[in-house]
């Protein structure tokens, strides 16, 4: 892998009159990784990433997609696609009509039938876009972004709208792309996406990066949690469980195998049932909602 990055942000600044959108901002996403860029909303994370697109001019700062100023339109669009949260296509075009126009326009090669067979739209080939679901749609706008493989591929909420299969048949084609090489920017409400799917995470809040690292980096910065029940007539576990009523009790913990241990072995030793027993790390998304609380 390259060390010279896809991305490179350094102090970048948006203003909307006096409304601050991204303060500061400095990141970098690194060739043929996938960098998930999550934010809470008004976060800035939308003006990020038009800037980054090159849709957008930045107030400040400086942004290099390639080496180049990202809206360089000639040499940076022909390496890269990108996944809209609409596309906006004319409702009176077929799928092949769709994908041939917008592929043709980032001057790379591929095949149309190809792209219809990635993307499960073979049978849709000549319908018009009108007739589409919103799901077809989605399957479509991804079909246009990946045209001739980009090197460079944003993501704006692939999966909205998707069933399961179809969720597993679009990760499964990012997962293709990222084989031959492609760096992938992706955004998306479905932490769980993420947290499975990220190489590094840039998560923002109020126009700044809240933190950035490696799934693991982010959840280690919040305890993880022992969940259980227990019979009323059950002696009080040990500490540092934490009633919750009803005979449910919390442990928060840095040391998870430690304390799962002195627990079990308290069950044992008490002839205790730990009902609805849950021990785990901490998810992405108790990261996500300690941001409000800090």
């Amino acid at each position: 892998m390259s060390s010279t990055p896809v991305i490179d942000v350094e102090r970048l600044n948006v203003r909307y009159g006096d409304f601050h959108a991204v303060k500061d901002l400095s990141f970098q996403v690194r060739r043929g990784e996938l960098y998930a860029l999550l934010g809470t909303n008004g976060a800035g994370k939308t003006s990020t990433l038009e800037t980054v697109e090159g849709h957008r001019p930045a107030t400040s700062g400086t942004v290099r997609v390639f080496g180049r100023d990202p809206r360089d339109r000639g040499s940076v669009r022909p390496r890269t696609g990108i996944m809209l949260q609409e596309s906006g296509f004319s409702p009176d075009l077929t799928v092949r009509e769709s994908i041939r126009l917008v592929g043709g326009l980032t001057r790379r090669t591929d095949r149309v039938e190809r792209l219809l067979g990635v993307v499960g739209l073979e049978h849709k080939a000549d319908t018009r876009v009108s007739r589409l679901s919103g799901g077809e749609k989605r399957r479509l706008d991804f079909a246009t972004a990946v045209y001739g493989t980009p090197e460079l591929i944003f993501l704006d909420e692939p999966t909205t709208g998707l069933d399961i299969q179809s969720r597993d048949d679009l990760w499964d084609a990012v997962d293709r792309l990222r084989e031959d090489g492609s760096t992938v920017v992706l955004t998306t409400h479905y932490l769980e996406e993420a947290q499975q799917r990220a190489d590094r995470i840039g998560l923002m809040h109020q126009g700044v990066f809240h933190r950035e690292g490696t799934v693991s980096e982010l959840t280690r910065t919040l305890p993880a949690t022992i969940r259980f029940s227990l019979p009323l007539s059950a002696p009080e576990p040990p500490p540092p469980a934490v009633g919750e009523g009803e005979g449910r009790f919390l442990i928060e913990t840095p040391g998870l195998q430690k304390d799962l241990h002195v627990l079990l072995d308290w069950a044992r030793d008490h002839a205790v049932e730990l009902r609805d027993l849950q021990a785990g790390p901490t998810r992405l998304d108790d990261v996500f909602r300690a941001i409000g609380e800090e």
